[in-house]
């Protein structure tokens, strides 16, 4: 009977701990440690280094467009003013570079200089220089839906004071002939993402457009309704709520 007060999850813990003298070949079985810590940001880096670089995520970033294109040949012909709705950072364009450099974080103030391989760049600042190339699975796409003609929208998180930064950087890398790009407007701040894009696919949709995709690399790219399908890309790199 265990002793009064002492829960069965701590007699595993004294257990554990007492399992091998010190000095003995498993003494270092008998830590002591708690299964409720989140997982290891260091581990957690190194998996997602290893994602990107292994190929594993331009596989997977195929498999989703792929699926996309075929809803695409399969609805765009019988649907009425068909739009194509795309998030652009991790679902258009690649901030892999930016991604590394910042060895995974996102602050968005302070200066970028690109020629300093091992100085940090803020995102407002990498934004405004237009440099990211494209996804391709998703350019794909893109030049299929137009091909089909199907009008695109872009729906960023971007502010609007980078429209003419993100309209170069698009079209640059290839997505030129889209029908419009969708910002923030300046001074908003929104609790989710999808409390501004949700309402600007209703404006679309209000507009007699039919959004028979919609493609986005975050949850909050793609809730909130008006599309007919959504696609969600991988993203194991950053979390926009």
């Amino acid at each position: 009977m265990a002793p009064r007060g002492l829960t069965f999850a701590a007699m595993l813990l004294v257990v554990a701990a007492c399992a091998a003298p010190p000095g003995s070949p498993d003494a270092s079985a008998g830590f002591i440690t708690v299964a409720s810590q989140p997982a290891n940001v260091g581990d957690a880096k190194i998996k997602a280094l290893a994602y990107h670089d292994s190929g594993e995520y331009e596989r997977d970033l195929g498999i989703v467009a792929d699926k996309a294109a075929d809803w695409l040949r399969t609805r765009a012909p019988s649907a009425s003013r068909p739009a194509l709705v795309l998030d652009v950072d991790e679902t258009s364009l690649s901030n892999w570079e930016i991604l590394k450099r910042d060895d995974f974080g996102r602050p968005v103030a302070g200066p970028c200089d690109v020629t300093a391989l091992d100085a940090p760049c803020g995102w407002a600042a990498w934004d405004l220089l237009g440099r990211d190339p494209a996804i391709g699975p998703t350019l794909r796409v893109f030049q299929l839906a137009r091909s089909l003609d199907v009008a695109v929208f872009f729906i960023t998180g971007r502010p609007e004071s980078q429209r003419a930064a993100t309209e170069r950087n698009l079209v640059n890398a290839g997505y030129g002939g889209f029908a419009a790009l969708h910002l923030v407007p300046e001074g908003r701040h929104f609790a989710s993402a999808a409390d501004f894009k949700a309402p600007e696919r209703k404006k679309l949709v209000e507009q007699g457009y039919a959004i028979i995709i919609n493609v986005g690399d975050q949850m909050s790219d793609l809730d909130g309704g008006f599309a007919e399908r959504t696609y969600k890309l991988p993203n194991p790199f950053y979390f926009i709520p």
